[in-house]
C-alpha cells in the first residue's frame, strides 16, 4: 500500500523505494533513495560524492531545504520533520539524473507536541509551536552514544522519573572512542550513527532533549578532521540526520584549551546555523564561559561551567541570553553541597544542568532536582529574574506576582515586596515537601522564620489569584531590561588597588585586590568578576578570578604574540545588582 502511495506522488515512477506515510508533526519523516548498480559504481563513497536534497514548502508557505545523508551500503536518505500538518510539497534536487528534478507529497498530521526550542523573553524558553515556556533541567550523560544498551535504557527510565528533560552527550564518545563512529574522516559507520539514531529517539519519546556535544574539543576534532573542508562535510552530516529531531547543539565540550579555539567555533557555528533548518539552540561547552563568543552572532544562549555565583550573578546582568549551567554541580560531591549549588545556581538566574551519576537511578540529587523542578512548576517561571530587596536569602521575581527566595543558612528572612495578599509556602529542598500556611500576607515586608533551622528551605509568596487571572504563558508580562553598566571612574564605590606594576608576567603570580572606598547598605555585599583579553589576538576574553582578592590565572595561549596588550576588566555587583565596570590596560609578557 506505502509503494503504491508513493508511486501516486512521486512524478517520475521508481525514483525511490520508501517515504514515510502520514506522519505528524514534529516527528521525524523519511525519504529514502537507493543507488542502482551503475550509480554505486560511479560513487563508491556515497559520503563524499552524492548530493540528494529536498526543498519542502508546507501548506502554511514555510519552506525547508534538507539534504541527505549516506546511511550504508547505496542508503541515501533525507529526514524532516513536518512543523505545519497538512499536505507538503517538495522537490528533490540532485547530482544523479535520476532523482533530480524529481516532485512529490507528504502529508503532515496534527499532533500534540510542542514543538522545539527557542530563546525567550531575554533570559528564558519557548516551544515553537506551543509557545509555552519551557523549563530547562539537564544532565550530563558523556558516553550516551558508545554505553552498552542495558545502561542506557536504565539511565532514561530513571531520569525521566527525575523530570530530567534534557540530555548531554559526545556524538563522538570520549577522547580515543572516535574511530567507532568514523573509521576514517571520509567515511562514517553506519551502524554507529543508526545506534544514536535510536538513543536519540528514545530520549525525545520520553519528553527529553539531546544536548548534541559535536566533539569533546579541539584536539578530537581535528585529529579526526585534519582540514576545514572534512569538519564541514561532518557538521552537515549531523545536521541532515540529526535537525529532525529535539535536539540542541552543543559544539565542543570545551573551547579553550586551542589556541584558535574562538575562530573554529566561529566557523562551526556559522556552518550549524546556516544549514539547521530548525534553528535548534546553539552553544558550546566551556571551561568556565561561552558568553566571549556571543559577538560573533553564531550563537544563541550562553553556557556556563562554574560553581561560582559571581561568574552567574553577573554574567546574567551583562548579557540578554539565557543561561545554562552544565558544571554548577556534580553528585560525587554530596547532596547538601549539590542541593546548595543547585539552588544558587537558579538564584544566580542560570538553568541548572547536572552530573549526576549515569548508574545511579534515585539518588538524593535526583530527588532534589525533581523538588527544584516541581517548585518552579508551580511558577511563572519564564518571567523571574534575580531580586535584591531581601535580606537572610537569594531571591528571584515577578515583582507584585510571586517571590522565590531561597534560604541556605535558615535564620529571619527580610524581603520587601509590593502591597497584595500573598499565599505562603514552605519547600523543603530535601524532601520535597510543600507546606501552605493557612494564613494570607498582606504587607510591603515579610518578616519570618522558616519551619524549622536543620535544613535549607525555600520560601515561596504567591498570588495565587491573580496568576491564575493572567494568560497561562504571556512572555514579557512586564519590561525586562537590560541595565546600564555604571563606567564612571567618580561613582565606582571600590578602588583597583593590585595588580599596579607594569608588564604582567604569565611566568609569575599576579595578585589581584579591590578596596572599598566606604561602607554602605549597597556595598555590604558585593561580588566581583576579573576578566582578561588582549584584543588584537581576536581570541575573546578568560574569566581569570572572581572575588575581592587573590591571584589572576592567565592562561598562556589567551596571546600567540608578546608583549602583548592586555585589557583588564573588573565587575563589580553591589547588594541591589547593580553593576559596575573598571578597565586597567597592562602589556603582557612571557
Amino acid at each position: 500500500m506505502r509503494g503504491l502511495w508513493w508511486m501516486a506522488v512521486f512524478a517520475g515512477a521508481a525514483a525511490a523505494q520508501q517515504v514515510c506515510p502520514p506522519t505528524p508533526t514534529y516527528s521525524p519523516c523519511e525519504l529514502v533513495f537507493e543507488l542502482n548498480a551503475e550509480e554505486a559504481a560511479a560513487h563508491p563513497n556515497p559520503y563524499l560524492s552524492v548530493d540528494i536534497r529536498a526543498e519542502l514548502r508546507s501548506p502554511a508557505a514555510r519552506t525547508l531545504l534538507m539534504p541527505a545523508y549516506w546511511d550504508g551500503g547505496r542508503r541515501m536518505v533525507i529526514r524532516f520533520t513536518p512543523i505545519d500538518s497538512g499536505p507538503w510539497d517538495f522537490r528533490i534536487t540532485s547530482n544523479l539524473p535520476r532523482f533530480d528534478a524529481k516532485l512529490g507529497k507528504i502529508e503532515a498530521t496534527a499532533s500534540a507536541d510542542a514543538g522545539f526550542l527557542l530563546p525567550a523573553n531575554v533570559h528564558h524558553w519557548m516551544y515553537s509551536e506551543s509557545r509555552k515556556a519551557h523549563l530547562w533541567m539537564g544532565d550530563a550523560f558523556p558516553e550516551f552514544a558508545v554505553a552498552p544498551q542495558g545502561q542506557f535504557d536504565a539511565y532514561v527510565e530513571a531520569r525521566a522519573k527525575a523530570k530530567i528533560n534534557h540530555v548531554r552527550g559526545l556524538v563522538l564518545g570520549n577522547p580515543g572512542e572516535e574511530r567507532r563512529a568514523f573509521a576514517e574522516a571520509g567515511r562514517p559507520v553506519p551502524a554507529f550513527f543508526q545506534q544514536l539514531d535510536r538513543r536519540i529517539l528514545a530520549l525525545n519519546q520520553k519528553g527529553m532533549f539531546a544536548d548534541l556535544i559535536l566533539a569533546h574539543d579541539a584536539k578530537q576534532l581535528v585529529g579526526l578532521f585534519p582540514n576545514w573542508k572534512d569538519r564541514e562535510r561532518f557538521l552537515r552530516y549531523l545536521i541532515s540526520r540529526y535537525a529532525a529531531m529535539h535536539v540542541t547543539w552543543q559544539l565542543l565540550a570545551e573551547f579553550e584549551s586551542a589556541a584558535d579555539g574562538r575562530q573554529l567555533m566561529k566557523e562551526m557555528g556559522a556552518v550549524v546555523k546556516e544549514h539547521d533548518p530548525y534553528h535548534h539552540p546553539r552553544s558550546t561547552g566551556t571551561t568556565a564561559t561561552s558568553a566571549p563568543l556571543l559577538a560573533d552572532g553564531w550563537m544563541n544562549y550562553v553556557q556556563h561551567f562554574t560553581q561560582d555565583d559571581a561568574v552567574g550573578s553577573i554574567e546574567h546582568q551583562l548579557y540578554p541570553s539565557p543561561f545554562v549551567n552544565t558544571g554548577f554541580a556534580s553528585e560525587s560531591q554530596g547532596a547538601a553541597a549539590f542541593l546548595s549549588r543547585l539552588w544558587n545556581t537558579s538564584m544566580d538566574g542560570e538553568y541548572p544542568s547536572a552530573m549526576l551519576d549515569p548508574k545511579s537511578a534515585d539518588s538524593a540529587c535526583s530527588k532534589a532536582m525533581t523538588a527544584w523542578y516541581d517548585l518552579f512548576e508551580r511558577t511563572r517561571w519564564w518571567e523571574l529574574e534575580p531580586y535584591f530587596d531581601v535580606d537572610g536569602g537569594r531571591a528571584l521575581a515577578l515583582p507584585g506576582v510571586e517571590y522565590v527566595v531561597y534560604m541556605e543558612k535558615p535564620d529571619q528572612i527580610e524581603i520587601l515586596i509590593e502591597k497584595h495578599g500573598y499565599d505562603i509556602y514552605w519547600l523543603n529542598p530535601l524532601t520535597g515537601e510543600l507546606t501552605h500556611e493557612k494564613k494570607d500576607f498582606k504587607g510591603e515586608k515579610y518578616v519570618a522564620e522558616p519551619p524549622d533551622k536543620t535544613h535549607p528551605w525555600v520560601l515561596h509568596l504567591s498570588r495565587d489569584g491573580r496568576k491564575e487571572g493572567m494568560k497561562s504563558y504571556k512572555f514579557e508580562s512586564r519590561p525586562n531590561l537590560m541595565q546600564e553598566i555604571e563606567q564612571n571612574p567618580l561613582k565606582m564605590p571600590f578602588d583597583v588597588v593590585e595588580p599596579v606594576s607594569d608588564p604582567l608576567t604569565l611566568s609569575k603570580p599576579v595578585p589581584y585586590m579591590v578596596k572599598l572606598k566606604r561602607e554602605t547598605r549597597g556595598t555590604r555585599q558585593m561580588m566581583y568578576l576579573w576578566t582578561g583579553e588582549a584584543p588584537t589576538e581576536g581570541r575573546g576574553y578568560r574569566i581569570l578570578g572572581t572575588g575581592d582578592k587573590g591571584t589572576l590565572h592567565i592562561p598562556a595561549n589567551l596571546a600567540k604574540i608578546f608583549p602583548a596588550v592586555f585589557n583588564l576588566r573588573i565587575y563589580a555587583m553591589n547588594a541591589a545588582g547593580k553593576v559596575y565596570a573598571v578597565d586597567k590596560v597592562f602589556r603582557l609578557t612571557e
